[in-house]
Parts: C-alpha cells; structure tokens; sequence
C-alpha cells in the first residue's frame, strides 16, 4: 500500500524530533564529561550549547530522559572501538601491539568521555532510571573486549582461562586506574597501560576448561542466549 501524504509528514516530523533529540544529547554529553552527573543541570547544559533551557525541556521531559538518551548515544560509540584491530590483525602480534596502543591512544585523546562513563556508571548504583542502560552497554563493552581476546587465543592456539566477565574486569579495572592517574597529570600513564595491557594478554595464555556454552560460570546474570 502506498504511503499517504499525512504518513509521510508524520514521518518526517518523528524524524525531525529524533535528529533534534540527538543533537541535544550530543551537546548534553560534552556538558557532562565537564562538570560529571552530579554537577550538570538541564540549565547548565543549556547555557554551554546553542539551545535554550526551553528547547531542552521541550525535547526531553526532565534530566533523567535526557541522560539516558546520552547513554544509549555514547553507546553507539563506545562499543566497536577495537573492532578493526581484530578485523585486520594478521598475527598475534600484531593484535597484541595494536590493541594495546588502541587503549593508551583513547586514554590520551578521550579522557573526559571514559571519566563520563565511570561517572555514569558509578550513577546508575543509585539512579535506577538510567541503570538497565548502563549494564546494556557494560555487556556490550565486554563483548568487544571478548572479540579482542577470542581472536588473539585463535592466534596463539590457546584457550583463554578466564571467562568473558573476569577477563573484562581486569581489563576495565586497569583502564580506569589508568584513567584517574591520567587526569592526576602522570604522564606515563597511558604507556603504563599499554604495557600492562601485553603484560595480561600474555597472562592470559593459559589452557583453562571454559563452560559447555562458553560462558562464565558464577555470572550473577541471567542467562541471555
């Protein structure tokens, strides 16, 4: 069936809407990577953008929208960083050197968007109303890395002992504390992340007994599959 002409503007004004809505929350999301969660108001982030506090309020309905809107855009993002590395890498080495200067890279150049996410996720402990985005994003960070670290073991001939969740933790816990120390202005921050980046992919070949379906076994989450 043909769309009507009154399909098409209805149409066209969701679309509107919804570019409006992500122009808003991009300029939200440097607001926030600023002055972080606790800090930044819808005035705030009125007053450091092109739009009005009227126009923020027109297209979210309170802070709360509007954050989340900004999680499930940083999303889009953050979760395909290292895709290409595993895509092209042509050895173990390769991957390892890559993957490693990938992370003191963005640690470098995108400091205030990771301090945003630790924020974000530190909130969502307390905000329930953005929390089953944050763990959406989380699971999906830690599939990206899986994708890194299955590919390596597939180079080495290794199995990987650690499940997804663990291997994610100790990557994500060494990220962070790079992080702070980063913004502290330690300038070797970012190297010492890359190196202990090798220095735990190298830990990680160990033959281990994965579970049946892969996954990781004492994951409080519910399975998914």
């Amino acid at each position: 069936m043909a769309e009507t002409n009154r399909e098409r503007v209805s149409r066209r004004q969701v679309d509107k809407f919804a570019e409006r809505r992500a122009q808003l929350a991009d300029a939200a999301l440097q607001t926030l990577a600023e002055l972080g969660y606790a800090r930044t108001s819808l005035r705030e982030i009125a007053q450091k953008s092109p739009f009005s506090h009227g126009v923020l309020h027109y297209y979210f309905s309170d802070k709360h929208d509007l954050i989340t809107h900004c999680v499930r855009q940083y999303e889009a993002a953050c979760v395909t960083r290292y895709d290409e590395i595993v895509a092209t890498a042509g050895s173990a080495g390769e991957l390892k050197r890559e993957f490693s200067e990938a992370m003191a890279w963005t640690l470098r150049t995108d400091a205030p968007m990771h301090r945003l996410w630790y924020d974000l996720r530190n909130q969502s402990l307390f905000e329930e109303s953005f929390r089953a985005d944050v763990l959406e994003i989380d699971q999906r960070r830690e599939e990206m890395i899986w994708r890194v670290l299955s590919r390596y073991a597939e180079f080495t001939g290794v199995t990987l002992a650690l499940p997804p969740g663990a291997a994610y933790a100790i990557l994500d816990g060494l990220f962070q504390r790079a992080l702070l120390h980063h913004l502290a202005g330690h300038d070797d921050a970012a190297e010492y992340l890359r190196a202990n980046v090798i220095r735990i992919l190298d830990g990680l070949e160990v033959r281990g007994t994965p579970t049946a379906d892969g996954g990781d076994p004492g994951d409080p989450r519910p399975d998914t599959h």
